[in-house]
């Protein structure tokens, strides 16, 4: 298992960037959360297999259509998730 904090930037908020995240998660059976963050940046965590987590992280190195990603931060993180939560906190 294997889990992942991200922090994507580049024109990422309000361009369904989450809502494509969670889809796309869900498609690939990874588990965990992604929320808008006040700098304008999207922050998640994500978890599953290690080709499962390497394709949504590949998958938002380009994001949805409308979106420009500049820059993804990763790190390791903690956690045991069930499902793909979009966050609003």
């Amino acid at each position: 298992m294997k889990t992942q904090r991200l922090r994507i930037q580049g024109r990422v908020q309000g361009v369904w960037f989450r809502e494509s995240m969670r889809a796309e998660a869900e498609r690939l059976g990874v588990t965990g959360w992604v929320r808008n963050a006040p700098d304008g940046s999207v922050e998640a965590v994500v978890q599953g297999q290690e080709p499962a987590v390497d394709a949504l992280i590949a998958w938002a190195r380009i994001g949805p259509p409308q979106a420009r990603v500049d820059h993804i931060d990763l790190a390791d993180a903690p956690g045991h998730f069930s499902g793909f939560q979009k966050r609003i906190d």
